[in-house]
């Protein structure tokens, strides 16, 4: 029976819900807005399936790329759509145009972010652009499982520890399964990202003098007002992208009130909060799954550095770092060759000097736990984040002065 006595010991992958044969694991979500599984004692058999898919209890050993290289979607349109260099997408393009099915994270009706999967081309618009927030894996391993045994071919992508679950819930390998994940991070609170959402929104539309503040009333489950969330904006550049949010405030049918809200991810009072990770889910601070641990096919990235190193393939719109991790990704990989995207091979470390996360996890900021229990659900998060960022100058300004 699966039972999470430390929340550092489950990464929310959700391969032990989807395994059980009685369907008796409940997701449930805690304070800090991430779900963790809770077993049904009356319903249980004890056949310990959920414990044998978990990927935190049966780690895999890590394992280098077989290859690395950078490379650039030559779609524009694509590659401004995509995080770096639209290269996820030259891949699923292939998948589909084969008769498979591509899973991945989308945004729902609510803004918040889940899995899905799609047969269409123009499904994989929903796909692009990273996503910073825990998505809901749902049923989507025994979607998947459904269609390999069907013989179509899949390309699922999702977080390292989503594609490890995915993997070990399986319990087999398939020729027919193409698995994507990228260097990640960490994965943030939905619930801060939800507090958020409802708290920016409302100050976008109350700058705009359109609409009082009090008239405004959006929350989970009510966010008609959002047409679009960027976090990678990219009319800033790729180096210095920008977090945006388009909204349509019009108040009678017909009637258009766009406001784009634009903001510098550097100034951006949610993207600081994940970068310095303090809402980051708690086994994000000890990854299973890094240094090629997942088994994925393919590793994608932002190449960070490739001015200096390759800087003919710089223009300031993006570019992919790609590991090929499988005799299966080598295979695919040079099948699709063509005028679609340029590529070049690089050195494993000119990627990973620049992508720390991909060997190691984000370290634990020492207030994470004062931010989580000075949160409340009607709190200003800004106020919470800006004491925590002025506190961390501080701290930084102390060190330099003592030379610590």
């Amino acid at each position: 029976m699966i039972k999470i006595n430390n929340k550092k010991d489950c990464c929310g992958c959700t391969a032990c819900v989807q395994r059980c044969p009685k369907q008796c694991i409940a997701l449930i979500e805690d304070t800090e807005g991430f779900l963790y599984p809770k077993a049904n004692l009356q319903l249980c058999i004890n056949c310990s399936l959920c414990e044998r898919v978990c990927p935190i209890i049966n780690p895999l050993p890590p394992r280098l790329p077989m290859s690395c290289y950078a490379g650039i979607n030559l779609d524009e349109h694509i590659r401004l759509e995509s995080s770096s260099g639209g290269l996820f997408t030259v891949f699923a393009e292939h998948i589909i145009k084969e008769g498979g099915v591509v899973f991945g994270a989308q945004f729902d009706e609510n803004w918040e972010v889940r899995h899905n999967y799609t047969e269409t081309l123009e499904g994989l618009s929903a796909f692009r652009g990273s996503k910073y927030t825990q998505s809901r894996v749902g049923d989507n391993y025994s979607k998947a499982e459904a269609f390999l045994k069907t013989g179509r071919k899949v390309l699922f992508s999702g977080t390292p520890c989503q594609i490890a679950g995915l993997k070990r819930y399986l319990k087999k390998e398939y020729e027919n399964l193409f698995t994507v994940d990228f260097i990640c991070h960490g994965v943030p609170s939905p619930k801060i990202w939800r507090a958020y959402l409802k708290e920016i929104c409302r100050k976008t539309i109350e700058r705009s003098g359109k609409i009082s503040l009090s008239s405004i009333s959006i929350g989970r489950g009510s966010v008609s007002y959002i047409k679009d969330v960027n976090f990678r904006y990219k009319i800033t550049g790729w180096k210095n992208y920008s977090f945006s949010l388009k909204l349509d405030y019009g108040m009678t049918q017909g009637e258009k009130k766009i406001e784009r809200f634009v903001e510098p991810f550097s100034e951006n009072i949610f993207m600081q909060g994940f970068l310095k990770n303090l809402y980051l889910r708690p086994s994000c601070y000890n990854c299973p799954a890094k240094k090629g641990k997942s088994r994925s096919d393919i590793t994608l990235a932002d190449f960070w550095g490739i001015q200096e190193l390759y800087p003919e393939l710089d223009d300031d719109r993006g570019t992919s770092a790609l590991f090929l991790n499988t005799y299966n990704a080598l295979v695919v990989f040079d099948s699709i060759k063509n005028d679609k995207f340029v590529c070049r091979k690089v050195l494993y470390n000119e990627i990973v000097n620049s992508n720390k996360n991909y060997e190691s996890s984000c370290k634990e900021p020492l207030y994470r736990s004062i931010f989580f229990k000075k949160y409340k659900k009607n709190e200003l998060l800004d106020s919470l984040l800006f004491e925590q960022t002025l506190k961390d100058r501080i701290t930084l300004k102390f060190k330099r002065h003592f030379k610590l």
